[in-house]
């Protein structure tokens, strides 16, 4: 089973990279580009079967290290691998 893990900031918090993309999009002659917000993807092999146990471990694994739940959201969604 694989595990996508999507990372990114809450709400609030200010997103220095995600304004440099911004920037850098209306430099490149993109226009209409409101605000932009930059996150990660981790995906990550599962040999566990069970979703809901799946599910329980992921969100263990992004709560001790995959993200910073201070200022970072997290989205987890699965696929057959």
């Amino acid at each position: 089973m694989l595990a996508k893990v999507h990372v990114t900031l809450k709400n609030g918090v200010l997103d220095p990279q995600g304004k440099a993309v911004r920037n850098a999009l209306s430099g490149l002659g993109f226009a209409g580009i409101g605000e932009v917000r930059q996150g990660k993807l981790i995906e990550i092999e599962l040999a566990e079967t069970d979703r809901a146990k799946a599910k329980r471990d992921v969100e263990a694994m992004c709560r001790k290290l995959l993200a910073n739940t201070v200022i970072e959201d997290f989205t987890i969604e699965f696929a057959e691998s």
